[in-house]
């Protein structure tokens, strides 16, 4: 190829998606969960208690084929609490090694921000997955929450501290 020579994905398209396109099909797909961080005016933590599963969690859940991580928290947020919600900045990407029967997957966490009691008050289980949710303090969340859920919490509060986004490497 000469300086000149446009690249091959300039002049020759359709070898260029064929080519993407193999790539796309051996790749390794992740599983990606969206989580929120709410909290309300005393600095507890909302905290859902999913009927799948038997600890307490963040709020969210799993992102669908091809859909953004902060919009699928956002939806879930809708879904099982009927909270409509614009989420702020992302807060954790921990990254979970397979465990169990599951492949590895990337968790997001991104700011809810701090709900007040007009937004508090029409919070209702809005999906039969959701038994219950409840605001929690901080030193009641750290005994509920599967360590590794209580580590995320820990570290999206750290990063509303102080501004700085944190990955996570979670075995």
């Amino acid at each position: 190829m000469t300086s000149n020579e446009p690249p091959l994905y300039e002049r020759d398209r359709a070898a260029w998606h064929e080519y993407l396109a193999e790539g796309n099909a051996r790749q390794a797909r992740k599983r990606v969960g969206a989580d929120a961080l709410i909290r309300n005016d005393r600095g507890e933590v909302l905290l859902v208690d999913p009927s799948y599963k038997p600890d307490w969690d963040l709020p969210g859940g799993m992102v669908e084929h091809n859909e953004p991580p902060r919009q699928a928290a956002e939806r879930e947020l809708r879904e099982e609490l009927g909270l409509e919600l614009s989420l702020g900045p992302m807060l954790v990407v921990d990254w979970v090694a397979p465990h169990g029967p599951w492949d590895d997957s990337l968790m997001f966490v991104f700011d809810g921000g701090i709900l007040d009691a007009r937004q508090i008050r029409p919070l209702r289980a809005a999906d039969p997955e959701i038994r219950a949710f409840r605001f929690y303090s901080l030193t009641h969340a750290a005994t509920i929450l599967r360590p590794y859920v209580w580590r995320r919490l820990e570290q999206a509060l750290a990063a509303v501290a102080d501004g700085t986004a944190r990955y996570l490497h979670t075995l």
